[in-house]
């Protein structure tokens, strides 16, 4: 598997942009929050390791990971944010609503992103059982919330920059 060949927490600080200008937004699910929040501190440490100020960090919580869009949607909508990570976690049952929950939560923040022309970072597990989550959320592979605030940040940077 991909993520036991890195850390999701390390990045190359050289190659991040000052976040002193940026506003971004988190969307995060309250389903599963004993792993969301481990995921939203790892996003939030990055930004403000990065130089977004605290004040410029605006958090929201939605009940699951397929609200997710639509909280990303609100947000963008409603606020001067410029960009947003969906932070979410699914965990495989023994339905079919997996397959649902990932594919409505995947399908529906790719599409806010391109119809707001906006970052929208997908912060979002997929994980066979809790563990490969606590792993991911923290744990042994890092903190994909770090990751995914690093990504956002690059994207800003890089719409900013081509805006002129």
């Amino acid at each position: 598997m991909a993520t036991a060949l890195r850390n999701l927490s390390e990045y190359s600080k050289e190659l991040v942009p000052n976040g002193a200008d940026f506003k971004v937004g988190i969307v995060v699910s309250e389903w599963n929050d004993s792993i969301t929040l481990n995921l939203l501190k790892g996003a939030k440490d990055a930004l403000l390791e990065n130089g977004v100020p605290e004040a410029n960090i605006l958090i929201r919580f939605v009940p699951g990971t397929f609200e997710l869009p639509l909280g990303a949607q609100l947000m963008l909508d409603n606020t001067d944010v410029d960009g947003v990570i969906a932070i979410g976690v699914v965990i495989q049952g023994e339905t079919k609503h997996f397959d649902f929950v990932c594919q409505g939560a995947t399908q529906g923040i790719m599409q806010v992103g391109l119809e707001y022309n906006s970052p929208v970072a997908f912060c979002v597990l997929t994980d066979d059982n809790i563990q490969q989550s606590i792993d991911r959320s923290g744990g042994k592979h890092g903190n994909k919330g770090t990751e995914c605030a690093i990504a956002c940040m690059k994207m800003i940077d890089l719409k900013k920059s081509l805006e002129g």
